[in-house]
């Protein structure tokens, strides 16, 4: 499958498939002619990527876990439960973090606040 009908297929752009590909998420194979040719399994591979991305996940955690989740469950070693339980406790911290902002912000808006007339 060719890079396009992969970006179809997928619903992801070329640029972002090519920048998959460079961070080595996915592989393809070289034509003759030199074009990318895509196996049919690669568009589950980047809908997967895609929902890691959503969930907050850089490019090189993704590297790690998607060999963890692509091996078949006995063969998994508990990297992919601990890589993902640091990646929420990441999150969690940085929710707590805006959180804190968010709490600054509404004070600083109360305090401005003009006093409203009352007749």
């Amino acid at each position: 499958m060719r890079i396009g009908e992969l970006a179809d297929a997928s619903g992801v752009s070329t640029r972002s498939l090519r920048y998959y590909e460079e961070h080595g998420l996915i592989r393809a194979d070289r034509t003759p002619g030199g074009w990318r040719d895509f196996d049919d399994s690669t568009v589950e591979r980047v809908v997967l990527i895609q929902h890691l991305y959503a969930a907050g996940i850089s490019s090189s955690t993704i590297n790690d876990l998607l060999p963890c989740l692509e091996a078949p469950l006995a063969e998994r070693t508990g990297v992919l439960e601990e890589l993902l339980a640091a990646q929420v406790a990441h999150l969690e911290s940085k929710r707590r973090e805006i959180d804190r902002e968010l709490e600054t912000l509404q004070a600083l808006r109360q305090e401005a606040a003009l006093p409203t007339k009352t007749s």
